[in-house]
């Protein structure tokens, strides 16, 4: 008798010590699903290729202040403002100025560049197009790299040079991103290999990408591509991401009324 009473004890204790754990158990559990729910839609998303998916890769500006995607005054004033020393494709007085902060390593920078040419096209002599370094660093290391190759492009052979270069590393981004690749495309684009590499070694113009870094960070910049599209009465419109052709042109379009 002695012996079944210790065994009923034991497993009385058993299944109470059981029932505590299940309210813990049935937690982690709908935690995990959740979890998984959550990495799943991620990974259809990036499976899908939608270039506006992912808001912390893509990034955007911040939106504080904005109706409709334009920015409150106080807001506006903090883009800098477009000068002699942006990268710009068309005239610097253009009725509205498409700035792109971009990182040549981002597959959404890569997917909105098509889209700003396909614009710049469409509205040429109305709009201007500034390209900005935004590099993202922790997440793309050979961003600033690439910037850093590009204003030495810029150095030695101007600004057309520049945005071969820029539409050459866009263009073969998986290969065009190392050391070598930088140099081809910088050749490509008509520098000088020697002057290229001494340049680029020397990390020449990494003040003037951390420039353009800080200038976007002060404009509300979080990601790329973080867009604005302004105009010459001072207004300022947010585009966030890699928006299709459709969505810029609406921008663009209030922005010549």
């Amino acid at each position: 008798m002695r012996i079944e009473t210790r065994m009923e004890e034991r497993a009385t204790q058993k299944g109470s010590i059981i029932e505590k754990f299940v309210p813990i158990l049935l937690l982690i559990t709908i935690a995990l699903a959740f979890l998984v729910g959550a990495l799943w839609q991620k990974v259809a998303s990036l499976e899908k290729g939608n270039p506006t998916a992912g808001t912390n890769t893509a990034g955007q500006p911040a939106d504080a202040g904005t109706v409709n995607g334009k920015l409150s005054e106080d807001q506006a004033k903090k883009v800098p403002e477009v000068t002699d020393k942006d990268h710009i494709q068309g005239s610097k007085d253009a009725k509205v100025l498409l700035v792109e902060y971009s990182d040549l390593q981002c597959p959404y920078c890569q997917a909105f560049h098509l889209t700003a040419q396909q614009a710049f096209d469409e509205y040429k002599g109305d709009i201007a197009w500034v390209y900005r370094h935004f590099p993202l660093d922790t997440i793309h290391p050979r961003a600033r790299p690439a910037a850093n190759a590009a204003e030495c492009v810029s150095d030695l052979g101007g600004d057309n040079a520049f945005w071969k270069f820029i539409d050459e590393v866009f263009a073969n981004q998986s290969t065009a991103l190392s050391d070598s690749g930088l140099a081809a495309a910088a050749v490509k684009s008509g520098a000088s290999s020697s002057s290229f590499d001494s340049c680029y070694k020397a990390t020449k113009f990494d003040s003037v990408v951390e420039s353009d870094y800080q200038g976007g960070s002060t404009a509300g910049v979080t990601g790329t591509p973080g867009n604005f599209i302004m105009n010459k009465k001072g207004e300022v419109w947010v585009i966030p991401g890699a928006v299709p052709l459709d969505q810029l042109k609406q921008a663009i379009d209030e922005a010549l009324k």
